[in-house]
């Protein structure tokens, strides 16, 4: 059941990716999206390699942990502030979508990684020839399927035919996913991708957009997600076992708090590269760095395949909360203080 809510998570962050935003958004959002993934890997990656000898798969797995962004977490806040429509609000929106991406584009060959047995860049190059068509014909696919459930739907009195057809196609696309060698969540997120009411295609005159019928879809899956995804969240916090970690050690708390440093850091670092005032700077900056469950995909992909240890996943998982729970409050007190010096 976890697994199924954890592929369920990653179709809900492909119905809330913004394709069209990210495009509009223009070289701003790709700044700040390129510098945030790749300053954390790196600076993660150096940490863990260098500084704390881990070997060279557990640096790469706590360098990708650290390059997550939680699109929906950041959506929340800035719906919230009424901020989503801003200036600086569509350079977040935008980068964040191109973070997401990048981020399940990584966690493909992580995965590759992990089940391999070590960096195999043949391997890897493999994965991502067959992600790059997964990526191009997976969204098609879906979209045609799409079609056939609507006429389905508007002529059948079946109750539950929409969730149902739409979860099984997400696992098909999972099964798919898993048959290239790509981690099955990528399945769920191209699924969700292609039926979300952002999503657009090359071929837009022949396959046009129906929003009232995204919009059904996204209502009455919801359930059904909120349904599995938590029990996703509940095997997380069962698979750490506190007792085995000795707190009175000052390595699991060194560890934690320079790979949290480096977690906001890195994540900051993209909107001082951009032009903006100050102010816009460091609320673009913030809002980049809640991670969410996308981080805590990374870190259960990294403790189930082995990877991580149970004291680095703890300290990964640390990272993650606080870097998603911290990051929403001080956005908040930014923008009420500050909003004022924005070029919003």
């Amino acid at each position: 059941m976890a697994e199924i809510g954890i592929i369920l998570l990653l179709f809900e962050v492909g119905l809330n990716t913004d394709i069209k935003r990210l495009i509009q958004s223009g070289t701003k959002s790709t700044i700040v999206a390129i510098i945030g993934f790749i300053a954390p890997l790196v600076f993660g990656f150096s940490i863990a390699y260098w500084l704390f000898e881990l070997s060279l798969l557990i640096s790469l797995f706590i360098g990708g942990t650290l390059t997550a962004t939680s699109i929906g977490i950041t959506v929340r806040v800035l719906t919230d502030l009424k901020f989503n429509n801003s200036h600086e609000g569509q350079i977040v929106l935008g980068a964040a979508v191109l973070d997401d991406i990048l981020g399940v584009i990584l966690l493909a060959l992580l995965y590759e990684f992990s089940f391999g047995g070590g960096v195999n860049w043949v391997n890897a190059t493999k994965v991502l020839i067959f992600v790059s068509a997964f990526f191009v014909l997976a969204p098609m696919l879906a979209k045609l399927m799409s079609i056939v459930i609507k006429r389905f739907h508007a002529s059948s009195e079946i109750p539950g035919l929409i969730p149902t057809t739409i979860v099984s196609l997400v696992l098909f696309f999972a099964w798919l996913a898993h048959a290239v060698g790509a981690p099955e969540l990528l399945g769920g997120f191209a699924a969700g991708l292609a039926l979300s009411r952002r999503f657009f295609l090359p071929l837009g005159v022949t396959l046009r957009r129906d929003e009232n019928f995204a919009k059904i879809i996204e209502e009455q899956m919801q359930p059904i997600i909120s349904l599995f995804t938590p029990i996703f969240f509940v095997v997380v916090g069962l698979s750490i076992n506190l007792r085995e970690i000795d707190w009175t050690s000052s390595h699991i708390w060194g560890f934690s708090l320079v790979l949290l440093a480096v977690a906001i850091v890195g994540k900051m670092m993209g909107s001082f590269l951009i032009r903006e005032n100050l102010a816009s700077r460091l609320m673009i900056g913030m809002s980049m760095v809640p991670r969410g469950e996308v981080g805590l995909i990374f870190a259960e992909l990294g403790r189930f395949s082995g990877i991580f240890n149970n004291e680095i996943h703890a300290g990964m998982v640390i990272v993650i909360v606080l870097t998603t729970i911290i990051p929403p409050f001080t956005i908040k007190w930014f923008y009420k203080r500050y909003s004022h010096l924005m070029n919003n």
